[in-house]
């Protein structure tokens, strides 16, 4: 006869009692469970497992009620903390999971998704005091794009990183006002328009992340501003902190042995929440709206921030009509745009494009990277060294079913790119998951010239760009003694190439990638981006075509740059060594790449607050400030501690650490109080000054004031654009003025003058040795 079970009482030596259901020698059915301590569970059991519905009482007054599943906290149910916090919703081995609210001691609600015990995904966290955010979180904190609304009426629209505004959004102010800009860090970085109160303001589509939007990071339509409100002060909390994990399980004693039951401890000393306590979203805030109430409607501010502190400021009139103008200039140009490689793909031409360049990658790399390691031969770099597949819509024995289009799939010496990537430390998981993940590749906003397009991994460490046959066949024919090049300079600055490859669609037409590292992957923001060529012939950019991405050229450049003796000296020769090399491959026009970072010491607040009130004072108009001068705090050069700075896998991780000569001739880290400490390499974190030439019959006449000459900077530099083969240059007659250094000087057309002449407008116009 089968045994149903019994209700029995059972004592243990641990003094814990057990009254219930027994089938057997262990719990069953229905049945309380009462710990030494006082904690009490009373439910269903399976076995020696609490599982099925029940409720737990802890000894300190918290208590549980819903879902168990062997012994753990699993599926939905209500804890209550003795401090009166309570959380309803899903749970997953003890920690809240899935969707749940949570109603915190002191009166803070977060309701949204749950990760392993934190918010993570979409929620909504309401202050105690009616402030309140709405948008992604990750990790427990609010990281993404979200909202942020506080009672006086202002809001932020636009995205976050660990809790602080960071990229590009939009905050409007209670009374009216409006500044659209990109935050850094929770301080205002970049550039930025800011419409008083009482203006015709844009209104406003969010992109879907901050890689969509335009140059000014958001879609703008003109329409009548409503009314100002009233002002009161605002805050936000620095640190978002929540519900931790309960950190041990309590186990049933049995005679012999113990049952598996792994309930939590209550700890109610660990409910968290989001304080609300005195975040300063910086005091430009302030004096955005306290400049705006003497300004006209027709006017608004366009400013620059570095590091929270403003450095350049201009009035410009805000009219419909010239909004319209320039929008009529824009579709115009749209009208005679020149086609490129992507014209065949029509409608989804981007889509199928990086599709099938993800499906032929991951193809690719999946069968290099079994292939056991070995040195290269010079049949790997034959004619005969390619991998080709065809790639059906349906799929096929060697490929997967795919939503884009029939190609065939061609990959160049994959055994000397499998190498190289190893040789700058690249892990063959990482790599295609960065490039062919389900994220893997964006647009970026400008393509080349010639038509090139070209795509970004997600993580921001690879460019694809494509090129055409007879730059295939120069990085073909180079490609040996690059190989050997890179191989014999790990601090070269030459542009890192990943893998070349070719997709061919129905009727023949080709398309050609190549995959190269990032220069500027890097883990400070880029303020300033430049292609030096020490050219004078067109190099400069037009002023309406300037944006926070735009990268600027040789006539654009204001600043000289000045740096430690041994550091300028390593870069120079590293520099001349690559265009050595470049020289013997008959490369010509190929450029500098060069990225700056500038650093705004604290002090330089007291100065424009200082300034600002001044011109108060004075009744100087707005925009007609005379410049002053305030020396940098400077960079702050440590020695090297391998164990402090990061060394986890990134673009730049091969290289060695550069010496100073202000340290004895030691390696050094750059050491950035409240930001980082990083590995200084060549071409990567080099600090320097930059100071800022002004020539003297042009000052009166600039629209743009900038309040400093002397900036602290971080530089990042790399050396593109080296598949211009002087021979076919020569061949299709290259226009030669375009490679003059002096508009007074011969058209350059040999590779060894252009090579002398490029090291000669780094060494006295960029990088000039210090007095």
């Amino acid at each position: 006869m089968e045994d149903i079970g019994r209700f029995d009482e059972k004592s243990f030596s641990n003094g814990d009692v057990y009254i219930g259901m027994i089938k057997g020698t262990l719990p069953h059915d229905k049945g309380k469970y009462t710990w030494s301590d006082g904690t009490v569970y009373e439910g269903d059991w399976e076995g020696e497992k609490m599982t099925g519905k029940g409720l737990v009482v802890w000894s300190t007054g918290a208590r549980y009620e819903g879902e168990i599943c062997g012994g753990y906290l699993h599926g939905y149910g209500t804890r209550t903390t003795s401090a009166g916090c309570i959380y309803r919703g899903g749970w997953k081995m003890n920690a809240q999971h899935g969707i749940g609210l949570q109603k915190y001691s002191n009166s803070d609600v977060y309701e949204g998704l749950w990760k392993e015990g934190v918010p993570e995904g979409s929620g909504r966290y309401t202050w105690n005091n009616g402030n309140m955010y709405v948008g992604n979180w990750k990790n427990g904190t609010i990281d993404g794009r979200g909202v942020m609304k506080w009672v006086n009426g202002d809001t932020f629209h636009g995205f976050w990183l660990n809790g602080l505004m960071h990229g590009s959004g939009v905050y409007n102010f209670g009374e009216g006002g409006l500044y659209i800009g990109t935050w850094n860090k929770g301080l205002k970085d970049g550039k930025g328009v800011f419409y008083p109160a009482g203006s015709k303001q844009p209104s406003l589509r969010i992109p879907h992340s901050p890689h969509d939007s335009d140059d000014n990071g958001f879609l703008l339509k003109i329409q009548k501003h409503e009314a100002p409100k009233a002002r009161v002060k605002r805050s936000l909390s620095e640190n978002i902190s929540v519900i931790s994990r309960f950190k041990s399980f309590r186990q049933i004693s049995q005679r012999t042995s113990s049952l598996k039951i792994n309930l939590i401890r209550d700890d109610s000393a660990r409910d968290c929440v989001c304080h609300d306590s005195s975040l300063a979203l910086s005091n430009d805030f302030d004096e955005d709206q306290s400049e705006a109430s003497s300004v006209k409607s027709t006017l608004v501010y366009e400013r620059e921030y570095v590091q929270g502190v403003l450095i350049m400021e201009r009035i410009s009139e805000c009219s419909e009509s010239s909004r319209k103008k320039k929008q009529q200039n824009k579709f115009s140009v749209k009208q005679v745009k020149r086609s490129s490689c992507l014209d065949i793909f029509q409608g989804q031409r981007s889509y199928y494009l990086k599709l099938n360049l993800q499906l032929g990658i991951r193809y690719t790399v999946g069968k290099i990277t079994p292939v056991p390691a070995r040195e290269v031969r010079s049949s790997d770099f034959g004619d005969r060294a390619r991998i080709r597949m065809y790639f059906p819509r349906a799929g096929s024995k060697l490929t997967p079913p795919h939503c884009s289009i029939n190609f065939y799939w061609k990959d160049y010496c994959p055994m000397v790119f499998r190498n190289l990537r190893e040789m700058f430390k690249l892990d063959a998981a990482e790599y295609m998951m960065s490039i062919c993940g389900d994220s893997g590749l964006r647009d970026l906003s400008s393509p080349g010239k010639s038509g090139s397009i070209f795509y970004l991994s997600k993580d921001d460490r690879f460019v694809i760009k494509t090129v055409n046959k007879s730059e295939l066949q120069v990085l073909l024919s180079m490609l040996p003694k690059y190989y050997r090049h890179v191989g014999d300079h790990e601090n070269t600055l030459i542009t890192k190439f990943f893998g070349l490859h070719r997709i061919t669609l129905r009727g023949g037409k080709k398309v050609r990638f190549v995959v190269m590292g990032n220069v500027f992957c890097t883990e400070l923001q880029i303020h300033r981006r430049y292609d030096l060529k020490g050219s004078s012939h067109g190099r400069y950019t037009d002023n309406d075509k300037i944006n926070c991405n735009t990268t600027l050229k040789d006539l654009d450049l204001k600043y000289e740059f000045h740096m430690d003796k041994k550091l300028r000296e390593s870069l120079l020769k590293q520099i001349s060594l690559d265009c050595k090399f470049l020289e013997s491959q008959d490369i010509i026009d190929y450029s500098l790449l060069l990225g700056l970072h500038f650093r705004a010491p604290e002090n330089m607040k007291a100065f424009v607050e200082h300034h600002e009130s001044m011109q108060r004072q004075e009744n100087l108009p707005s925009g007609d400030e005379e410049e002053h001068l305030i020396l940098p705090k400077g960079l702050l050069l440590v020695s090297h501690e391998p164990s402090i700075v990061n060394t986890a896998p990134g673009p730049h991780i091969r290289g060695n650490t550069l010496r100073a000569y202000s340290m004895g001739d030691s390696e050094v880290d750059l050491l950035l109080p409240g930001t980082a400490r990083l590995r200084v390499q060549l071409g990567v974190n080099m600090p320097a000054q930059a100071t800022r030439k002004i020539e003297e019959d042009k000052v009166e006449e600039a629209k743009e004031v900038e309040l400093f000459e002397v900036y602290d900077v971080v530089l990042y530099m790399g050396i593109i654009d080296i598949l211009q083969s002087y021979n076919l240059k020569k061949k299709i007659e290259h226009s030669y003025k375009s490679l003059q250094f002096d508009p007074m000087t011969v058209s350059v057309v040999e590779p060894k003058m252009y090579d002398q002449r490029f090291l000669k407008f780094l060494e006295e116009k960029v990088f000039p040795e210090t007095p």
